[in-house]
């Protein structure tokens, strides 16, 4: 560590995370919970061998510098030192006699992120020649402990599953529209999308044709939301167009989903594609083959009743 500052204490646990503990005789812990931040980030670097040199220059003062890799090795249960686990996260311990509201506030928050704070609380007390130490742990509580711990694990893991899907997603809109436009012109202004859906237009805003695609299906389907205070108008165009069913789907060749939607605003015409964004990526061109081919006979079968919605419009 090249900076002049020094940490109250620097410990390794079990687990070959680093621990910073950051030590105050303040009756609020001051603003110990950002000092501790940046020796956090300071220490955040180290090395297993960076590490053995920190040791091994405590232990010269006791004079067994010698004996800092075998007792670190021996203490994490490792023959060999492991670069790729160690020091991978630091947790940081403040201790002090008491903590005002805004570092716990503070440490609550940061915790909610991702940091792993804990705030101990040492209060001294003299029984006649004796001094008696009171130590409680108050941020976490410790029967809250384990509990945060899950609750931050379970958020941790939504938040990396909902980055995969993005980018899976991603990929899927790339790949679909990238084969799309060697068959249709439906698609020529359309982006890939990190979202569920990804649309073309017909000339009537409002009304749009859409691949939707989910975990494990897809569908192609006509969405009818002409926007806030038009509901009915939402409905009467598509009791238009069911009316014309029957020859909506002789055109397209097979039975259209038909969702009128009476609890919300929009409604929908389409049809379910088997495949989706987690199915093996292998299998994805099957599914925008299908996709694909579904748009454009959904679209031609449309046509001529889009076109006559328009002149109305």
């Amino acid at each position: 560590m090249e900076s002049k500052r020094r940490i109250d204490l620097l410990g390794v646990d079990d687990q070959a995370k680093l621990v910073v503990i950051e030590l105050k005789r303040d009756e609020d812990g001051g603003h110990m919970e950002l000092q501790g931040l940046r020796y956090a980030a300071m220490v955040s670097p180290m090395t297993f061998d960076k590490a053995v040199d920190v040791y091994s220059e405590h232990l010269l003062k006791g004079g067994n510098g010698s004996a800092a890799r075998k007792s670190l090795l021996d203490f994490l249960n490792w023959d060999e030192p492991d670069e790729t686990r160690f020091g991978q996260s630091v947790r940081l311990i403040l201790v002090a006699a008491d903590f005002s509201k805004e570092l716990t506030t503070s440490v609550i928050w940061l915790n909610a992120q991702g940091l792993d704070i804990k705030c101990v609380r040492m209060k001294p007390y003299r029984d006649g020649s004796k001094i008696l130490v009171d130590v409680q742990q108050v941020i976490p509580l410790p029967e809250a402990a384990d509990y945060q711990i899950q609750i931050r694990e379970k958020e941790l893991s939504e938040k990396q599953d909902q980055s995969d899907r993005y980018i899976l997603r991603k990929r899927f809109w790339t790949q679909l529209l990238d084969y799309a436009r060697t068959k249709t012109d439906l698609h020529a202004n359309t982006a890939a999308s990190q979202y569920e859906w990804v649309g073309a237009a017909t000339g009537i805003g409002g009304i749009g044709l859409k691949y939707n695609v989910t975990k494990h299906s897809s569908y192609v389907e006509l969405y009818i939301d002409r926007g806030a205070s038009r509901d009915k108008e939402n409905k009467e165009i598509f009791d238009n167009l069911q009316s014309e069913s029957e020859r909506i789907e002789a055109d397209f060749g097979a039975p259209l989903r038909w969702e009128r939607l009476d609890n919300k605003r929009a409604s929908s015409v389409g049809v379910s594609i088997q495949g989706g964004y987690r199915d093996d990526e292998t299998t994805w061109h099957k599914t925008h083959i299908a996709l694909v081919d579904a748009m454009i006979r959904f679209e031609l079968a449309l046509r001529p009743h889009i076109a006559r919605l328009a002149q109305k419009a």
